[in-house]
């Protein structure tokens, strides 16, 4: 699977739990095609991980944080449908909608997105 919008950096702490920080800012047309985007890479993550997504530090194998704001810093809602993993972002009404997504994860993990996104550290 390739990546169009997220573009990663890749950081790694003293107990090798990876952090991959990706952030894309688009017009409001493409906001749908980069909320597919996010529910394909976190469907993945849950499908290959399931059960397994939680605090790393508390022994699970990988978690995320995604946010979402507008030109002026004020947060745009970010909605999770659970019964079909789908995201929808709400776009800025003028300008761009910036999203951020942060993934953490063990070396399994890590390895595992590696692989199946393309991925270089």
């Amino acid at each position: 699977m390739t990546l169009e919008y997220l573009e990663f950096d890749y950081s790694e702490d003293e107990e090798g739990t990876g952090t991959w920080d990706a952030m894309a800012s688009v017009k409001a047309e493409r906001v749908p095609a980069l909320a597919a985007e996010i529910s394909r890479l976190l469907q993945w993550a849950q499908r290959q991980f399931a059960g397994r997504q939680g605090a790393v530090e508390e022994g699970m194998d990988w978690d995320y944080d995604l946010q979402s704001q507008d030109d002026d810093g004020q947060q745009l809602p970010v909605h999770l449908d659970k019964a079909s993993g789908q995201w929808t972002l709400q776009a800025c009404a003028t300008g761009y909608t910036t999203v951020s997504l942060s993934l953490s994860g063990s070396a399994q993990f890590g390895d595992a997105l590696r692989d199946a996104f393309g991925l270089n550290d």
